[in-house]
C-alpha cells in the first residue's frame, strides 16, 4: 500500500471517529440515524466546521486548505457509517455527500474577493442569484455490453469539478480492447443532476461606482433547484480553475468556478451592525418623542433644504406597511410606492440617493438606461451550451428592498408597462422562449420624473403635467409635486453656502490644526460615546447648525447620525408587527370617505384606502408600537392632504371657487344669498320698529348694528358679483382672512362637513362655534373670522345652509 492510500485510510479513520461520537452540538451519530429513518431519502449530511475544529484543529485546517484530499475521505467515512447501519439503504452507485456550514473566518468572502490564493480551497460566498441554467444530467458511470464476448464493462467519468477523485478522460467507448462493438445499456448507467448558477455580490456590499462581480457556481445532485434568480444565498464549495475547452490553446488564463457542497438561503433581515444595549435604549428614547416623524424626516437628507413632507413620506416608505397573504390566496402588499415630480434642480435625485443610503437593500437605475426586461427579468442564451437561462432584473434583485428609478419620464411606454405587475402584485411572470415561471419582486418603487414641458405648469392639472398613464399613476401611493419657488431663495442660498463653508475634521487646508475644533464648534467630550453605542445625533457644527445657544435647545434640532438612523429603521422595520385597532379602522374609514367626497380632489380609488392603511402602519412602526391607533392616522393625514390636494407643498395661485363648483351648487349659492339678504332686511325692519319704542342708547346700538348689516350686505353683494371681478382679485386671500386663501378654507370645510353628516342625520344641529373649533383643532386653522366662515360655506359647500341668528348650520338634503 502506497503512502497516499495510507493517508486516505488514516483520514477516513479520524472522520469515522468524529461521526460515531455525539460530539458537541453536532450529534452526528443521531443525525445519521434520522437520515436513515426518513421517508424521503436525503444523501447529504451537513457538518458544522466549528464542531470539527473542536474535535481536531489540524483536521479542520486541512479540510479547508486541502479539500481535494480530505473531502473524499470524509465522504467515504460517511458511506461506510451509513452502510454499517443499513447495508441496503444506499442505492447502488449512489454516494453520500458532506455539506459544510458554520463560520469560515478568512475563507468567508464575497465574489469580488475570490482571488488566486483561494484556488483549490474551501470558500464561503454570500451573494444574490442572477442566473440559473436548466438542470441537465451528467453521466457518472456508463455500462456497455459486448455481444461477441457476452461481457459487460463499465466506465466512470470525472471532470475537474469532481472532488471524489482525479479527472478521467471523457472519451466514450464504442469498442472493447479486441475491437468488438459495444452497446450502451442506458438503463444501467448512472447520472447526476447538474446546474450552473451565477451569484453576484450583494448590492449593499458592492463598492459604489464599480461594476458588481459574479462567480459561476456548479451545483449537483440534491443541491439543484435550491435557489432561483433574486434569492440571497450563502454557498460553500471548493474554488477551482477550469482549463479552456479549445484544443491547442496557449493562454494561461483559466476560467474559475465554485463547486458547491452546500447551499443555504439567507435571511431577509439584513443588519447594519449589531445592536448594543445602549443602542436599544437610545432607540426607545427616540421613539418616545412626539416629533419622531419630523426628526427622522430632517435626518433623511439634512443637506436638502425644505421638502419636509416628501422627506417624512420617504421615511415611512423605508419602514413600509404589513404584507399579508390571505388564506384565499390574495396577496396584500405592504410596500409603499412614491413618485416625485417637479422642476429641475429641486433635489429629486438627491432624495433618491438619500433613500439608498438608509435602505437595507436598494438598487438604483435610470429611466433612459433601463429596459422593461432589465427591470423585471430576461431570458438569455448560454454561449457555451446554447441553452436558455433566466436572468433577474433590478426589481427581482431588489426583493424585500427598494428600487430607485431616476428620470422615470424618459422611459418608453413599453418599458413602463412591464413594471405594472411588479408595483401591485409584486411578482414577475415570465412566459417566453419555452420558459414559464413567476419570480418574487416584493420591493418599494421610488421614482423621480420631470414634468412634460420641463417645468411644472400651474395652469394645467397634475395629470397633464406628469403625462403618465392613469393605470401607472394609480399604482403610486404618493405623488408629490415639487416646485421651484422664488420665496425661499434667501434661505436656500444660506443653507447651501453654509455647507460649502463646512470643513471636515482633519482637513487642515488653510486652517491651523489647533483651530479646527474652534472653527467647527466641536467639544472634545463629543468625540466618543461612553456607553458603547452608535452616536445618536450628529455632532454640533456652528456652520451647519447655526450659533450655539443653550446646548439642550440645539440638540433637540440636530438630525440623527446616519449609523444610528440606519439601526433605528432596520429595528423598526424588522421587529415591529403592528395590527389595526378598531379606533384606527374607524378613523381610516372616515378619512377615506371624506377624500372620496372631496370635490376638488382627483379621483380617489380603493388603492388610496390601502395607502392610508400602509402609511398608518408605517407610522406605528416608527413609534415601535404593535398597535395602529387613531393617532397614527392623524399623524399621516398631512402627507395625504398634500398629495390629494387639501394642501400643496408649494401652493399654487387659488382658482376661482365658482369654477370648481357644479352648476347646481352655483344656482343654490345664488338662491341662498337672496334669502340671506331678505332675512337681513327683515331683521333690520324689526330692529327699527323696536328702536322707536326704546331709548337713545338702544337707538345708537341699533344704528351700529344696521351699519354692520349694511357692510355684510355689501360684502355679500360683492361676492355674488364675483364673476365680473378680475381673476387676480379672485385669487387673493379673502378680506379679513389674514392667512387662509378662500380655496383652501373651502376645501377643508368640504371634508369637514362630510364628517358632520351622521350628526345631521340624527337631527343634531351643527353650531358655527363648533365648526370654528374643529377648524382650529383638527386642521390647524385658528382665528378664522365668522363672516369668512359663513361666506366659505355659502360659496363652496353644497347642500348646506347657514342660519346666523340661530348660530347653526343645516343640511338641506
Amino acid at each position: 500500500m502506497d503512502a497516499a492510500s495510507e493517508q486516505q485510510l488514516e483520514l477516513k479513520r479520524k472522520f469515522l471517529e468524529f461521526l460515531d461520537l455525539d460530539y458537541g452540538h453536532g450529534e452526528y451519530a443521531s443525525r445519521i440515524g434520522e437520515l436513515l429513518s426518513e421517508d424521503e431519502k436525503r444523501f447529504r449530511l451537513n457538518v458544522n466546521v466549528a464542531d470539527l475544529r473542536t474535535f481536531d484543529l489540524e483536521l479542520h485546517d486541512r479540510l479547508l486548505n486541502e479539500p481535494g484530499e480530505v473531502l473524499p475521505a470524509f465522504e467515504n467515512a460517511l458511506d461506510e457509517s451509513v452502510r454499517s447501519r443499513d447495508p441496503k439503504w444506499l442505492p447502488e452507485g449512489q454516494r453520500m455527500h458532506i455539506g459544510l456550514e458554520g463560520e469560515f473566518g478568512a475563507h468567508s468572502v464575497s465574489p469580488r474577493q475570490l482571488t488566486a490564493p483561494l484556488m483549490s480551497k474551501v470558500v464561503n460566498v454570500r451573494g444574490i442569484v442572477t442566473k440559473c441554467s436548466l438542470v441537465r444530467p451528467k453521466m457518472c458511470r456508463s455500462v456497455h455490453y459486448c455481444q461477441a464476448t457476452n461481457q459487460s464493462i463499465s466506465r466512470e467519468y470525472r471532470d475537474v469539478t469532481s472532488h471524489d477523485g482525479p479527472p478521467t478522460g471523457s472519451a466514450y467507448p464504442t469498442k472493447d480492447e479486441s475491437g468488438n462493438l459495444l452497446t450502451t445499456e442506458y438503463g444501467l448507467c448512472h447520472y447526476r443532476d447538474s446546474q450552473m448558477v451565477t451569484v453576484q455580490e450583494l448590492p449593499e456590499t458592492s463598492p459604489p461606482g464599480q461594476l458588481p462581480r459574479s462567480v459561476d457556481i456548479i451545483v449537483e445532485d440534491d443541491l439543484v433547484d435550491e435557489c432561483k434568480p433574486g434569492d440571497r444565498v450563502e454557498i460553500t464549495g471548493v474554488y477551482k480553475a477550469v482549463p479552456p475547452a479549445a484544443k491547442g490553446s496557449v493562454s494561461g488564463v483559466f476560467r474559475s468556478v465554485l463547486c458547491a457542497v452546500s447551499v443555504r438561503q439567507l435571511s431577509r433581515k439584513l443588519s447594519f451592525g449589531s445592536l448594543s444595549r445602549a443602542d436599544l435604549d437610545h432607540i426607545k428614547e427616540i421613539a418616545a418623542r412626539e416629533d419622531i416623524l419630523q426628526l427622522l424626516g430632517r435626518s433623511l437628507a439634512p443637506s436638502i433644504f425644505g421638502h419636509d413632507t416628501p422627506k417624512q413620506a420617504l421615511v415611512l416608505l423605508l419602514l413600509g406597511g404589513m404584507e399579508k397573504n390571505l388564506p384565499n390566496g390574495t396577496h396584500l402588499r405592504g410596500d409603499i410606492n412614491c413618485l416625485l415630480v417637479g422642476d429641475p434642480g429641486v433635489a429629486k435625485s438627491q432624495l433618491l440617493r438619500s433613500v439608498m443610503n438608509f435602505a437595507p437593500l436598494a438598487i438604483n437605475t435610470t429611466g433612459r438606461g433601463s429596459s422593461g426586461v432589465g427591470l423585471t427579468a430576461a431570458v438569455t442564451v448560454d454561449k457555451d451550451t446554447g441553452e436558455k437561462r433566466l436572468e433577474a432584473g433590478a426589481m427581482v434583485l431588489a426583493d424585500r428592498g427598494v428600487v430607485c428609478i431616476d428620470e422615470f419620464d424618459k422611459m418608453s411606454d413599453l418599458d413602463r408597462v412591464a413594471i405594472h405587475e411588479v408595483m401591485e402584485q409584486q411578482t414577475v411572470t415570465i412566459a417566453k422562449a419555452g420558459l414559464h415561471t413567476t419570480l418574487n419582486a416584493r420591493c418599494s418603487v421610488v421614482a423621480a420624473a420631470n414634468p412634460l414641458y420641463g417645468s411644472y405648469e400651474a395652469s394645467l392639472n397634475k395629470a397633464k403635467n406628469i403625462n403618465l398613464p392613469d393605470s401607472l399613476l394609480s399604482r403610486f401611493d404618493l405623488i408629490f409635486i415639487m416646485l421651484d419657488e422664488l420665496s425661499n431663495d434667501g434661505a436656500i442660498s444660506e443653507h447651501v453656502l453654509s455647507q460649502h463653508r463646512f470643513r471636515a475634521r482633519g482637513d487642515t487646508v488653510g486652517v491651523q490644526e489647533e483651530d479646527i475644533d474652534a472653527l467647527l464648534g466641536i467639544d472634545a467630550d463629543e468625540e466618543e460615546q461612553e456607553d458603547g453605542g452608535s452616536q445618536v445625533y450628529v455632532k454640533y457644527n456652528r456652520l451647519l447648525h447655526g450659533p450655539r445657544r443653550r446646548r439642550g435647545d440645539v440638540r433637540e434640532q440636530l438630525p440623527l447620525s446616519k449609523p444610528f438612523m440606519r439601526k433605528y429603521i432596520h429595528y423598526a422595520k424588522e421587529r415591529i408587527r403592528p395590527e389595526l385597532t378598531a379606533s384606527a379602522s374607524d378613523e381610516i374609514a372616515a378619512y377615506y370617505t371624506s377624500l372620496r367626497q372631496f370635490q376638488a380632489c382627483p379621483k380617489v380609488t380603493v388603492r388610496m384606502l390601502e395607502t392610508v392603511i400602509r402609511l398608518s402602519t408605517a407610522h406605528a412602526k416608527l413609534r415601535l408600537s404593535n398597535l395602529v391607533e387613531a393617532s397614527d392616522v392623524e399623524a399621516i393625514k398631512h402627507i395625504l392632504d398634500t398629495v390629494t390636494g387639501f394642501q400643496s407643498i408649494n401652493p399654487a395661485p387659488d382658482e376661482n371657487i365658482a369654477e370648481a363648483l357644479p352648476a347646481s351648487a352655483k344656482a343654490k349659492k345664488s338662491v341662498r344669498k337672496t334669502e340671506r339678504r331678505r332675512s337681513s332686511k327683515g331683521a333690520k325692519r324689526t330692529r327699527e320698529a323696536a328702536g322707536r319704542s326704546g331709548g337713545g342708547d338702544e337707538d345708537d346700538e341699533a344704528s351700529a348694528s344696521d351699519r354692520d348689516d349694511d357692510d355684510e350686505d355689501a360684502a355679500l353683494a360683492d361676492a355674488a358679483e364675483g364673476e365680473s371681478g378680475s381673476e387676480d382679485e379672485r385669487d387673493e386671500p379673502a378680506r379679513g382672512s389674514g392667512q387662509y386663501p378662500m380655496r383652501q378654507l373651502v376645501q377643508v370645510l368640504q371634508a369637514q362637513f362630510v364628517l358632520y353628516q351622521p350628526r345631521a342625520a340624527r337631527g343634531e344641529a351643527i353650531e358655527l362655534d363648533a365648526v370654528l373649533t374643529d377648524l382650529a383643532e383638527r386642521h390647524g386653522m385658528p382665528g378664522v373670522p365668522r363672516s369668512l366662515l359663513v361666506r366659505a360655506i355659502d360659496e363652496g359647500v353644497p347642500d348646506v345652509m347657514v342660519d346666523e341668528e340661530a348660530n347653526a348650520v343645516y343640511f338641506t338634503s
